[in-house]
């Protein structure tokens, strides 16, 4: 099937040819994660099917791992020798860290000084130098930026690079691989380059199918940005969906969602953790919060029913990396909702 019109306009930034071909350069590194279908969601919330898509099974815990994989991949000698770096809350990190080891390059990783204890244990875990900095994620990337000219290094950006939009464009692939007449995909959304890479594989090959990106209420700048048709920062609060935590998403990543995706949705903090409960106590998924997005979307009733019913959709979740506070802090409020609805309906 031929690339269509609309994935035209976005091709100078990333094109399915370069989804392809980070397919087979990270083939050897990456986990083909599994699609699984939610019987809950599907036949007790939406009358669809709808199928979970387990990145917080991949390598590292996160989706993050395999645009990380494929931009070192395309480094130069040079570059490699020179090491990279890369600011990140933590997943990112971790992706950055594990391919740096297995490639044997020396990587730097600069994180906010705010980044959860088990993803700061986890990166340190593969060996890599980490730097605690800034305040939040914008003061973090400023002192990664210092230090990358000082020291000739070069940067493994988060999301907003060909590269890595190709490398998370790869997931798109596999779900075509799994469901060829997919209707619906919903993905969590923070810098936009997991999204931008699964809509172009995506819409690649069938334009009609709906593409709708997930983000907090409290952080929503490529929400923003899209609606507004102009590139917008949001944030009011920081929110549970860490990995989500971008106040100014991406040049290139929004360039290729305002043509590819087709809405977004907004939950509230609550819905989020509600989401995870549901995940743990129904599908038996840990995930974080920014994976237990799409998951929120559904439960919250505010996606349109025309893309759920009767059609096959598909919930990205995108990560597992969550400290076990932050896990039993989400079943305890969870089990003091239910004493209390309990204690109401008597």
């Amino acid at each position: 099937m031929t690339t269509n019109t609309v994935t035209l306009q976005t091709a100078h930034i990333v094109s399915l040819g370069d989804i392809e071909e980070a397919k087979a350069s990270i083939k050897p590194f990456i986990r083909r994660t599994p699609l699984i279908k939610s019987m809950y969601l599907s036949q007790s919330i939406t009358k669809g099917n709808v199928f979970l898509k387990l990145e917080n099974m991949q390598f590292t815990g996160s989706f993050k791992f395999r645009g990380a994989s494929n931009k070192i991949n395309h480094l130069t000698d040079e570059q490699k020798e020179k090491g990279i770096i890369a600011a990140s809350a933590g997943n990112h990190a971790q992706g950055v860290a594990l391919t740096a080891k297995l490639l044997g390059i020396d990587a730097t990783i600069v994180m906010p000084e705010t980044a959860p204890q088990a993803k700061q244990q986890a990166t340190k875990g593969y060996g890599t130098k980490v730097i605690l900095k800034g305040k939040n994620f914008n003061e973090t990337r400023l002192y990664m930026e210092e230090l990358a000219k000082e020291n000739g290094m070069t940067i493994v950006h988060p999301y907003d690079d060909k590269f890595v939009m190709a490398g998370q464009g790869t997931i798109g692939l596999e779900i075509l691989d799994d469901i060829w007449n997919v209707n619906t995909v919903i993905v969590p959304v923070g810098g936009g380059g997991l999204i931008a890479g699964i809509a172009t594989a995506l819409k690649s090959f069938n334009p009609s199918i709906h593409i709708i990106g997930v983000q907090s209420e409290n952080v929503h700048g490529m929400a923003e940005s899209f609606y507004k048709r102009d590139l917008t920062e949001h944030r009011v609060d920081s929110t549970i969906a860490d990995g989500c935590d971008v106040k100014v998403p991406g040049e290139q990543t929004y360039e290729v969602v305002k043509h590819l995706v087709d809405e977004f949705i907004l939950v509230i903090e609550e819905e989020i953790e509600h989401a995870m409960k549901d995940l743990m106590q129904r599908a038996k998924i840990i995930t974080e919060g920014a994976g237990a997005l799409p998951t929120a979307a559904i439960l919250s009733g505010k996606i349109n029913n025309k893309w759920l019913e009767d059609k096959n959709v598909v919930a990205l979740v995108s990560g597992g990396n969550v400290d076990l506070t932050r896990v039993s802090g989400v079943i305890e409020h969870g089990l003091n909702i239910a004493d209390t609805s309990k204690g109401v309906v008597g």
